[in-house]
């Protein structure tokens, strides 16, 4: 019987590494596909927040790499695919750069910084601080309408880790939670990555329908039952 058990149980982990390996192979293509796809632009940014460099690429080739700040923990950078949509000559502690992007929960930019000794650091309220020379630089050479990819972690959209949502939050993972619910038919609301009222019904009504405790957080075994998991 123990023998039977054990042979089962080899089978199951079997499996389960077949599976896990077969998700990190669709997450490698996803992005493999959106890499290729840009590099068929002239200009575009890429921005990788485990190790806070920013690259800018021309003709699919690394042109430059600016070290930069990113968002903090309590208000994360917009993860994704975004388009630069503005461009102007901000002072302040925008340090005399700004390139707006197209994120819809919140205005969110590349920017200069009146901190450079932050730079490298996780600080920010979600926008991506530059040298002010190097915003400057940036600035001038791509044109509005180049497309700005920002990743961190493995968890895809949701970063380093699940975040326990609550109401107010604002962000990417949001975003994705929010898509999820409406292609499930529990939110009828715009997905703007803000979480509203909108969201917190739809977030109660699955939650019942799935015997998970009502409440307003969203939390690990909410994630597991809508299908999220590491490398998806």
């Amino acid at each position: 019987m123990k023998k039977k058990i054990s042979i089962l149980m080899i089978i199951l982990v079997f499996f389960l590494l077949l599976d896990l390996n077969h998700r990190q192979k669709h997450q490698q293509s996803l992005y493999a596909s959106v890499f290729s796809a840009l590099q068929q632009e002239t200009y575009y940014i890429h921005i990788d927040l485990d190790d806070q460099i920013l690259y800018l690429f021309k003709d699919g080739k690394v042109q430059k790499k600016y070290p930069v700040s990113s968002g903090k923990q309590s208000s994360p950078s917009p993860l994704g695919t975004w388009k630069i949509i503005s461009k102007a000559n901000w002072g302040e502690g925008f340090g005399g750069s700004w390139l707006g992007l197209n994120v819809p929960w919140g205005k969110y930019g590349i920017h200069g910084t009146k901190e450079p000794w932050a730079i490298g650091q996780s600080v920010s309220r979600g926008c991506i601080r530059m040298y002010n020379s190097d915003a400057k630089e940036l600035r001038n050479i791509v044109p509005i309408g180049t497309h700005v990819t920002i990743v961190k972690g493995i968890y895809g959209p949701f970063g380093s880790y699940f975040r326990s949502l609550e109401p107010g939050d604002r962000g990417a993972d949001v975003f994705i939670v929010q898509k999820k619910l409406k292609e499930l038919r529990y939110y009828h609301g715009y997905v703007d990555g803000i979480y509203g009222e909108g969201m917190k019904y739809a977030i109660h009504q699955f939650q019942k329908d799935h015997q998970l405790t009502i409440q307003n957080k969203i939390t690990s075994a909410m994630y597991k039952k809508m299908g999220f998991f590491p490398f998806e």
